[in-house]
């Protein structure tokens, strides 16, 4: 089998810091493999090991994403494809989609795309299924468990409340839940000889795209950002008999309009 995981070297949702204007400060937030696509590429190392083929790994990002892509090799990816995204992450889901898939279409066939769900930092969800739209092949969301039988996919979706059961024909798209699996951790032997593995530089104009072209494609304007601040109520009951603390919290919590209608 021939697979293409796609990634992204995401924000780290965990260090942003908020300013006390309240804008979030992003310019010295560092950044990772989102989590979700690692769950990707670990479904896709259980592909090969059982089927045998090439894992390919894709990302559109800005040129730091070499370090990222890096843990994905260490991981069990064979090689890496890096187009850079001269906007450093301005630019909205249609056109990374449109990015993705000139470079996918670039390196030639293939049997199956894997991504996660959606990133940690912008969790939109969108970029799998506009990239099967614009490759033409089907697509299944969600997955929680796949495998592959006689040249077709089947995947268990997780709907919240409900499970499905689907079956595609190959080459597809499928982008994955957290649940599918646990991601592996590169052993030290694995990380020295990712640095060997084959590692490709893409521009723009490397994959037949502009820019320009790009932007037009954009339809979404980042116009402000602003965090949120929770203040706490800083109530405290203490010394008071557990049966008078409890019946002053419920009323409290009433009063609130936490509890009751």
């Amino acid at each position: 089998m021939k697979i293409v995981v796609c990634a992204k070297y995401a924000l780290d949702p965990g260090e942003i810091r908020i300013d006390p204007s309240g804008k979030p400060m992003l310019d010295r937030v560092p950044r990772k493999i989102s989590d979700i696509d690692k769950n990707a590429m670990e479904a896709a190392i259980n592909l090969k090991e059982k089927h045998g083929g090439t894992i390919q790994v894709v990302a559109f990002g800005p040129e730091s994403a070499r370090d990222g892509l890096k843990e994905l090799l260490a991981m069990g990816a064979d090689e890496a494809y890096l187009v850079v995204d001269p906007s450093d992450g301005r630019l909205d889901t249609m056109a990374t989609a449109e990015a993705l898939a000139a470079a996918i279409q670039k390196l030639g066939g293939f049997d199956l795309i894997l991504c996660g769900e959606a990133t940690i930092d912008g969790y939109a969800g969108q970029v799998g299924p506009r990239l099967a739209e614009k490759l033409g092949v089907p697509q299944v969301t969600y997955a929680r468990s796949l495998t592959v039988e006689d040249g077709s996919l089947i995947a268990e979706r997780d709907l919240e409340d409900a499970y499905e059961k689907v079956k595609v024909p190959l080459p597809a798209l499928v982008s994955v839940t957290r649940e599918i699996n646990t991601p592996r951790i590169p052993t030290l032997m694995a990380i020295l000889k990712a640095s060997k593995k084959p590692f490709t530089l893409w521009k723009l104009e490397d994959v037949g795209l502009s820019r320009e072209q790009l932007e037009q494609l954009s339809g979404i304007e980042l116009v402000d950002m602003q965090g949120f601040a929770v203040e706490r109520k800083r109530v405290v009951i203490k010394d008071k008999p557990v049966e008078e603390a409890v019946e002053e919290l419920v009323s409290y919590l009433f009063k609130e309009k936490v509890l009751g209608a």
